[in-house]
């Protein structure tokens, strides 16, 4: 892809601009459509999901899609799952990277955007609350639309930067990034009553939600680094410096098919501006042409029109895609299950934050193919990981995989 993909790709998750609203993305994937899709699929294997939510004009798929993950981890342990509040966690990691923001002089990105392990971040340091008890709606929205609210912080924020390089700032300098956030999105709640009992964020995490972050783990597939080691990810929203562990691309399939089979849902992020992601039609798969031309518009209407083969990923084509900016971390989604085609090729079944829009419901069905050559990190429980990856990552890790 050329640099203008980050133009039409904003508010997903590494288009660190603000002037665009995410209704910009689902308008430019619509184009890309053929309308005469025919695809019939058969579910083989569904761990269990809440319901499809909206995120709205608002960069927060990583809250979306991280959120989703961990009420599918409820699920899974038996719970009964809680629709959590996204903003919650968005409104967190955005006091966070405002202060590092401010602190390193401007130099991280900025926006709406973030990664998959910033939930499970702001989970261990802040905690959870119901979407009823924080909706970060104003009076009178339905769905989030950050443009005005962004556009307020990032001047406050450059010039607490400029005022940090002329001298010391005030002790209470957050105070107006706080006061912008609470603004739009509301105040963090200190306590809050559900199903008749108090909590705070913390207590409702540790006694209701009950996950231990401890036990998940992200992971990425990069050629160009040590494998079975820990890197710091180089895209614009790792805005943390968090790091992922690398694994030979296959990996990557094997650890998502693995998390299946056990039960275990996925966190996903990917690249989703591609001709061949049809968010309309609800599939994505890689297309056996020469990817380095571009498409005509002939060729983009046959490729929705049946199910067609993928073309075979390589690591070399994986690492060059990335090295060049044509796969980019643009969008956070929820795998959830496998699923096969009238023809019996698989997809993973994928659950979006773009509302129930789509042929779908919401849903995409995503081949491995794709998923091995888009993907640019996942998230999992260490239990879905496969024993014979788990020990080749275990004599480099303090964290007790």
């Amino acid at each position: 892809m050329k640099n203008t993909k980050f133009i039409s790709l904003l508010f997903v998750l590494s288009a660190g601009s603000m002037m665009f609203a995410q209704d910009d993305l689902i308008n430019k994937l619509k184009s890309n459509q053929s309308q005469n899709a025919n695809f019939q699929f058969t579910t083989l294997k569904d761990v269990g999901a809440t319901s499809v939510k909206n995120q709205g004009s608002s960069g927060t798929c990583w809250s979306y899609s991280g959120n989703s993950f961990l009420e599918s981890e409820m699920q899974r342990m038996g719970k009964k799952p809680v629709d959590l509040a996204e903003i919650f966690t968005a409104r967190n990691s955005y006091h966070d990277k405002a202060k590092l923001y401010v602190l390193n002089s401007g130099a991280i990105n900025w926006g709406d955007g973030g990664e998959l392990h910033d939930v499970i971040n702001m989970y261990k340091k802040y905690g959870a609350v119901p979407q009823e008890a924080y909706s970060g709606l104003k009076a009178g929205q339905t769905t989030n639309n950050f443009s005005e609210m962004q556009s307020k912080l990032k001047p406050v924020l450059d010039s607490l930067v400029q005022a940090s390089q002329k001298g010391r700032l005030t002790d209470n300098w957050m105070s107006s990034v706080d006061a912008v956030l609470d603004e739009y999105l509301g105040k963090v709640p200190a306590n809050f009553t559900y199903e008749g009992k108090s909590y705070t964020p913390k207590t409702f995490a540790k006694e209701v939600v009950g996950i231990n972050p401890e036990d998940y783990v992200e992971l990425s597939s990069y050629k160009d680094y040590p494998y079975f080691q820990k890197f710091v990810v180089p895209i614009p929203d790792n805005w943390s410096h968090d790091s992922d562990w690398n694994v030979p691309m296959k990996d990557l399939t094997a650890i998502v098919d693995n998390a299946i089979k056990k039960g275990y849902s996925v966190g996903w992020a990917t690249d989703v501006s591609e001709p061949y992601f049809s968010y309309k039609n609800g599939v994505a798969y890689v297309p056996d042409v020469n990817l380095d031309q571009t498409m005509t518009p002939e060729m983009k209407k046959e490729l929705f029109t049946e199910p067609k083969a993928d073309k075979t990923i390589t690591e070399d084509m994986r690492q060059k895609a990335l090295n060049d900016l044509s796969t980019t971390d643009d969008h956070g989604m929820h795998i959830v299950g496998l699923a096969k085609d009238q023809t019996g090729k698989e997809y993973y079944m994928v659950k979006n934050s773009w509302g129930v829009t789509n042929d779908f419901k919401g849903y995409i069905y995503v081949t491995k193919p794709y998923v091995e050559y888009k993907s640019t990190a996942i998230l999992v429980h260490k239990n879905a990981i496969p024993k014979n990856i788990l020990k080749q990552l275990k004599p480099n890790t303090g964290i007790g995989l």
